[in-house]
């Protein structure tokens, strides 16, 4: 009787392991794969600032080499494959000579030329098509891990939706100069230049609040941005603004000296417009006006935030930020005695990511808090 009874709990055994292995099982994704990834989507999150960074760098030549209305269509996929053969380009030198800048600016541009300001316009559409891959793949695949912090999820959906609007923004610019007016709108200018800086801006600030997670663990908070902080990006964003206006209208040439224009400090017998506020957008003369003397301010506060930062300690950011401000301030100077020489202006534009990009991070050291 033994060996039977072994045998019928050797089968009954077998049974149930059988039924327990026909019990559907749910596969989930590895501990380690849902663990947040905080450093690695900081040093994502930087990686994608250097390309915006890029991006205005190449939007500055293109608007200094007048290049920005050359491809006269917005077309997000197929425009990512650039004319081959001489048919194609004939085509695009055919399109763009219908244009208003073409026909007040450019009459008897040669093929050749349009090839010139085609390319600089071509790679600013191609930098947006690869920011935008760059930041919405990662991001999937971050998402699909669940390697996305608590409360980031959010933040990273936002930019995602900010590129995304900073591409219908760019053609928004773009056609203003295609319909009765050889060059685009300074005022869409202006939009599209401070959505790319505060892009830029949001960029390193949740960059540096996950490296701050990745430091000091899930109890973290982001940082607190400082009141002065506050008022030194916002006159520097205005600023910003006042720089667009300026290479809009084309007001750097107006007078390439330094610190007076043409000997005054407010040229005598500026034509004046109506009403007196709109002089501060459409007014060449002022807005240069503005713009040289707005700076000393933004230097101002820049400095007073420097300084807060050193009475913490935090030396480097300290001296990164008066660094920044001064060789800005040198950069600007230089452009105008230059005549807005093309790899000065350009340095100027790009200087300008580079000081918001340092303020940002000077104004996240000085808002840490600790879990």
């Amino acid at each position: 009787m033994n060996l039977p009874v072994r045998a019928m709990v050797g089968i009954a055994a077998a049974l149930g392991h059988s039924a327990a292995m026909a019990t559907p099982v749910t596969v989930s994704i590895p501990e380690r794969a849902r663990k947040p990834r905080s450093l690695a989507l900081s040093n994502w999150l930087f990686f994608v600032a250097a390309l915006v960074f890029l991006m205005v760098v190449v939007g500055g030549i293109t608007r200094l080499t007048e290049s920005g209305l050359s491809i006269t269509r917005w077309e997000p996929i197929s425009g990512a494959i650039p004319p081959i053969g001489h048919d194609a380009w004939q085509a695009a030198f055919e399109a763009y000579r219908q244009s208003p800048q073409y026909q007040a600016i450019n009459r008897g541009m040669t093929l050749n030329e349009f090839k010139d300001i085609y390319f600089w316009e071509y790679v600013h559409r191609l930098l947006g098509r690869l920011i935008g891959l760059a930041f919405a793949l990662p991001l999937a695949w971050f998402a699909w891990r669940r390697a996305i912090p608590s409360g980031y999820g959010w933040r990273l959906a936002g930019l995602l939706a900010l590129g995304g609007l900073q591409g219908a923004v760019g053609w928004w610019m773009v056609a203003s100069g295609l319909v009765d007016r050889p060059d685009v709108s300074h005022i869409r200018l202006a939009v599209h230049l401070l959505l790319a800086f505060l892009i830029l801006g949001a960029l390193v600030w949740t960059a540096l609040d996950l490296r701050t997670l990745a430091r000091e663990g899930g109890g973290a908070r982001g940082a607190r941005m400082p009141t002065l902080a506050i008022w030194t990006l916002s006159a520097l964003g205005l600023q910003m603004m006042f720089g667009a206006y300026v290479a809009g209208l084309d007001a750097g040439y107006a007078y390439d000296t330094w610190p007076t224009m043409s000997g005054e400090w407010f040229p005598s017998g500026t034509p004046m417009l109506e009403p007196f506020l709109r002089n501060f957008v459409d007014n060449g003369i002022v807005v240069q006006f503005v713009h040289r003397w707005l700076a000393w301010g933004v230097a101002a506060l820049a400095t007073l935030l420097a300084w807060q930062a050193w009475k913490r300690d935090h030396y480097f950011h300290a001296m990164a930020v008066v660094s920044a401000v001064a060789f800005q301030i040198v950069l600007g100077i230089l452009t105008l005695l230059s005549g807005v020489a093309l790899w000065i202006a350009v340095s100027h534009q790009g200087m300008a990511a580079l000081l918001l990009a340092t303020i940002v991070a000077t104004a996240h050291q000085i808002g840490e808090r600790k879990a």
